[in-house]
């Protein structure tokens, strides 16, 4: 008897839209990359005597450069996730500051921005001001520069929001910064994949990315772009397999960073998922997934009790509410029900739906390359059923 739990069987039977969270399904070639580096020896440098294997680190930071635009491999740095590498950057901001200072962040971000501020704010050792959006949820730049002081170190933004889909200008808020001399990061992790990036051209000094979202890797995985490491302190130390006899961390990139045995399997995925990602061209997937994303819409806005959090999104993403019905029933039943697989809650952005939805969370529908129309028009009448029903 085939078991419930089969990756075919599941795969065939449900309908995925919350790739906000992580894509699925995956491409072969990615899970092709993971399992061959799972199952051969590895390449460490500094640490086998193993020749002529695949070096997957080396290989796939060739490839971010690429994608990215960038020179320099080397100024990339992999980490567990998204949440990883703004926790590094950030505790590492923070310790190279000797004082307190202040820090510009946005309403969309998430927990993974969230958390860490407010943990060196209850210490005293930063401010905060928080931005929230206008009307059409977008940061206004004017409103950055504004928030501008005279101890403010250190800027933060989402790139794309996991809320409700804009995509802010960070060309534009990282000139800002830039001019002020204020160390700007931002969070990629809704936008890698998703909208043409030129690190060349903008001007931030850390972009973070995630593996498992919209790169099609695996879990796990994930990094971020450092133009000066000497801003960030090293936060972890370990084995880097050189320079072995000193205590003190390496200074040299990456290695600065990379603390202990990466992710081999993961990190190959990753680099099969970029060049998945590069062999489709990002402005193919843009087309597809916004395509369906607008019938969608357009679907949902012909049905009687449904309330759209934001109508015009600019990443493939819709979140909703039904008045009456409790944002993590409508995910139960339509997971249970209908198979079709959504995130419910707050999406780990209580900040900006404090402010969208009282702090009650909506459902969010999520698409990726991956989906098709036929699941977008299935999603629609599993929701105008449900409606119907009330």
């Amino acid at each position: 008897m085939e078991k419930k739990n089969n990756p075919d069987t599941i795969q065939n039977s449900i309908i995925y839209a919350n790739n906000a969270a992580t894509t699925w399904p995956k491409p072969p070639s990615v899970l092709a990359a993971v399992y061959k580096a799972a199952a051969g020896p590895y390449l460490e440098q500094g640490r086998t005597t193993v020749q002529d294997v695949p070096d997957y680190l080396f290989e796939t930071r060739r490839r971010l450069a690429n994608f990215f635009n960038t020179r320099d491999p080397d100024a990339y740095v992999f980490t567990a996730h998204a949440t990883d590498s703004l926790n590094l950057l950030i505790h590492g901001f923070a310790r190279q500051e000797k004082g307190p200072f202040h820090v510009i962040t946005t309403l969309f971000e998430h927990n993974s921005v969230i958390r860490p501020l407010y943990e060196l704010q209850k210490t005293g050792r930063i401010s905060l001001t928080v931005i929230p959006p206008n009307a059409e949820g977008i940061i206004d730049p004017d409103d950055v520069s504004g928030a501008l002081r005279d101890d403010t170190k250190l800027g933060i933004f989402s790139h794309a929001g996991n809320v409700i889909g804009t995509v802010q200008d960070i060309s534009e808020i990282t000139r800002i910064m830039d001019e002020a001399d204020i160390f700007s990061i931002i969070d990629g992790a809704q936008s890698a994949g998703q909208i043409p990036i030129d690190l060349s051209r903008i001007l931030c000094d850390a972009f973070v990315f995630t593996g498992h979202k919209y790169l099609f890797g695996v879990p796990g995985t994930g990094g971020f772009f450092l133009r000066s490491p000497d801003q960030i302190y090293p936060v972890r130390q370990g084995g880097t397999g050189i320079d072995s006899s000193s205590p003190v961390q390496p200074e040299s990139m990456p290695e600065r960073f990379e603390a202990g045995t990466p992710n081999f399997p993961g990190i190959a995925g990753l680099g099969a998922g970029i060049a998945y990602v590069q062999d489709i061209g990002i402005e193919a997937i843009q087309t597809k997934t916004m395509g369906m994303i607008s019938d969608l819409i357009q679907k949902l806005q012909e049905i009687n009790g449904v309330s759209i959090l934001h109508e015009h999104p600019q990443t493939p993403l819709v979140s909703f509410q039904i008045p009456g019905l409790d944002p993590d029933d409508i995910g139960y039943i339509l997971a249970k029900a209908y198979r079709i697989i959504t995130r419910s809650g707050l999406h780990c952005a209580p900040w900006v739906h404090s402010r969208l939805t009282e702090g009650k969370g909506a459902v969010r529908i999520s698409l990726s390359y991956m989906n098709t129309f036929e699941e977008c028009a299935q999603i629609a009448d599993a929701i105008n059923a449900l409606c119907q029903s009330e």
